[in-house]
């Protein structure tokens, strides 16, 4: 039995809102835990808080980097009203017409990334089975942002993360990677689900490393 799930997270567009806020809509380098564990929501069908953040605890995270993608950013403009607070339509003083909603929007362009995902042997079987016949369609960050190939990209047993992200591994190459990590052994960040209706996140911690062919791996 397997306790890693391979995920291929590879389109012409895709972004990992981590920082997100209003008008200015971000987007980490790299695939975050909580946009991965969406993805994996929409799989097996979940929606409801309690259980997208059960998942998010059962799970550990790396992400190896095959190629980085090139940022853009849009400006986007949705037109038609925003709600305010008092639930209203909010109408622009001088026109008297509802409000343009303009933010800009980050992506990365072209970029390919091999995530590992650690648990369980139960739920890595769930999850293998959940993303090669998803409930509702995948996507990479965003609804506008579709894999370009299969996202199911294998399983296998390994000692650690580290040891997980040299599986497959280009020749020739030396890459950069995100492994998650405890508290005190890396940079703090807030991408582990707390509540997805209302977008609140609970810290996570993580640290990069470099992965080369002159490293072997350690592979069960």
């Amino acid at each position: 039995m397997a306790n890693t799930l391979f995920l291929r997270l590879e389109g012409p567009l895709q972004s990992w809102g981590e920082r997100a806020r209003w008008s200015v809509r971000d987007s980490a380098p790299e695939p975050t835990k909580s946009g991965v564990v969406g993805l994996l929501g929409c799989a097996l069908g979940w929606s409801a808080d309690a259980d997208l953040r059960k998942l998010s605890q059962a799970l550990r995270m790396g992400v190896r980097c095959d190629r980085p993608g090139v940022p853009v950013v849009d400006y986007h403009t949705v037109v038609g009203g925003v709600i305010a607070a008092e639930g209203k339509i909010k109408i622009n003083a001088n026109t008297r017409e509802p409000e343009t909603v303009v933010s800009w929007r980050t992506y990365l362009c072209d970029a390919s990334f091999l995530a590992a995902v650690q648990a369980a042997e139960d739920w890595i079987e769930r999850l293998s089975a959940a993303v090669q016949n998803p409930v509702w369609p995948i996507y990479l960050g965003r609804k506008s942002c579709p894999p370009a190939q299969p996202v199911y990209a294998g399983q296998g047993t390994y000692a650690n993360l580290e040891s997980a992200l040299r599986h497959d591994f280009p020749a020739g190459a030396r890459l950069r990677a995100v492994i998650e990590c405890l508290p005190g052994e890396g940079v703090m960040r807030r991408d582990e689900v707390g509540s997805n209706r209302s977008r609140t996140y609970l810290p996570r911690y993580t640290r990069e490393i470099w992965l080369s062919n002159s490293q072997p791996g350690e592979e069960n």
